[in-house]
């Protein structure tokens, strides 16, 4: 295997090793907290997710990833405006706290803003080494650390909600998960010289800094709008019942957006400097993508009474609906992953910023009106936001890479098919779980296998490229076990 699908299989190790705790920390949550207080701590996680993009990309990871030549004096200053800004930013909070509770009507969210806040004092270190590992390929060691801070968070989230520390559970969690990567971070890495204090290449930084985290901030404001208005117009059970849907929903994220995520940028961008032509780079990865991404939406839009009533309990099955309805929209977002890092690539990440506030103002207003008439209509709204959003997003790709709709209906048309052979496969057992005849469980096996087939069989007989990757990948592992496998001498 070669650099780039080495790098994806410990990236795939890492998200699937977190994605199990994340399954299973969910399912003993959701049973041990009620829909108000995952609310509460969904607030509180939207408002920490929002305040960190506003730093994060002053000095963060994309910046040290995309840089050609990276000296220690870069690493260094990126380090110390990463550490100024987030330091700043815990005290505002800490001084906030108060403030932000009684706007969301919430005495609780106080505390849980000030140990959220501790977050920030500590992220500057694990973000700085993690974004050199991602530079350097080294996606194992980032893999162990991760690994072991989901453990960290699991662990910590479940044994505090037994004892009784409600919505406090995962906030004290995640910060239990991040004080354990830094140290595993900082243990791991060699050179800790390049998070001494530095000032001296600041200015190349805060000018990619300033339109990276204006991309950010809007878009992370943008994602967890929804929660935020729900909890101020409505109230928190409407915020815990909209985050637990967003979490099923974005399933597909965390198998295999967010495990190409990393390696998107690194590779995006050595490939732009061995001079290949990113339209041809960019139409092969959206073909990749849509014959994964929707087959996997259809199949959980369909099968989403019987995976809510098992994962997360009858208690949830009210989130059905929005589950569906957010699953058909999210198919919009086929080649979001890769917009960002196409335009960094380009020389344009102004354009990314200019992008995100031609589509997601409108879309945060359409939202607002909906949350005035209630949870399902802020997941209906979905419809039209994102597929405006991803229009957008084209649009300003296409005009650097010469894309023409033609081009994308050629890439896409394959996936469509897919797609469709996959829903049928998932429509019969869908149909008989929902009609009693099959219990839960055994209707999502049988589910599961039946798309299966159905996709495989759609890529055979479309010929799909992504039937190609496939058998080029169990090659490489095929090549690769031999070498893991000990020798007799060695037994």
């Amino acid at each position: 295997m070669n650099a780039v699908q080495r790098s994806i299989l410990f990236s795939a190790a890492d998200r699937y090793g977190s994605l199990i705790l994340f399954f299973v920390a969910t399912a003993v949550l959701s049973r041990l907290l009620s829909p108000p207080e995952f609310g509460v701590y969904a607030v509180v996680n939207a408002i920490v997710v929002v305040v960190a993009a506003s730093f994060q990309e002053f000095g963060g990871g994309n910046y040290l990833i995309q840089k050609r030549e990276l000296s220690d004096e870069d690493i260094r200053s990126a380090f110390t405006i990463a550490l100024g800004i987030s330091g700043a930013i815990a005290v505002l909070l800490f001084v906030l706290a108060d403030d932000l509770s009684q706007l969301f009507g919430q005495s609780g969210l106080k505390e849980a803003i000030e140990v959220s806040a501790m977050n920030f004092l500590i992220l500057p270190f694990s973000g700085t080494i993690s974004a050199l590992l991602r530079r350097q390929m080294k996606f194992g060691a980032l893999a162990i650390c991760n690994f072991a801070s989901g453990v960290a968070v699991a662990l910590v989230s479940i044994g505090l909600a037994i004892a009784g520390f409600s919505y406090m559970a995962p906030v004290w969690g995640g910060l239990a998960g991040n004080v354990f990567l830094t140290l595993a971070l900082l243990v791991g890495h060699r050179n800790l010289n390049v998070l001494r204090p530095s000032l001296l290449e600041y200015r190349e930084i805060f000018g990619f800094g300033l339109y990276s985290s204006g991309v950010g901030v809007i878009n992370a404001f943008y994602n967890l709008a929804p929660q935020l208005f729900l909890a101020r117009i409505l109230d928190f059970v409407s915020v815990g019942l909209y985050s637990r849907a967003i979490n099923l929903t974005q399933v597909f994220d965390r198998l295999v957006t967010q495990v190409l995520t990393p390696v998107i940028m690194p590779a995006i961008v050595a490939r732009r400097h061995a001079g290949e032509d990113l339209k041809t780079v960019y139409l092969e990865s959206i073909e990749l993508l849509s014959a994964a991404q929707w087959p996997f939406l259809i199949f959980v839009a369909i099968m989403a009474r019987p995976i809510i009533a098992v994962w997360l309990g009858q208690s949830w099955l009210e989130i059905v609906p929005l589950v569906r309805l957010l699953c058909i929209a999210n198919m919009a977002l086929f080649a979001a992953c890769l917009s960002y890092p196409v335009l960094v690539a380009v020389g344009s990440v102004r354009d990314a910023l200019v992008s995100s506030f031609i589509s997601l103002p409108p879309s945060l207003l359409v939202i607002l009106g909906a949350s005035f008439l209630g949870v399902q209509a802020v997941a209906a709204a979905a419809l039209l936001t994102l597929p405006f959003q991803a229009a957008v997003a084209i649009y300003f790709i296409g005009r650097h890479l010469r894309l023409r709709p033609k081009d994308l209906a050629r890439a896409l048309t394959k996936s469509g098919l897919v797609t469709v052979a996959t829903a049928f496969g998932v429509g019969g057992c869908a149909v008989l779980t929902d009609a009693g005849s099959l219990p839960p469980l055994v209707g999502i096996v049988m589910a599961s296998c039946a798309a299966a087939v159905c996709w495989c069989l759609g890529l055979l007989l479309t010929g799909h490229p992504l039937l190609r990757q496939l058998h080029q990948a169990a090659a490489g592992l095929a090549r690769t076990a031999p070498k893991l496998r000990p020798s007799r001498s060695a037994l």
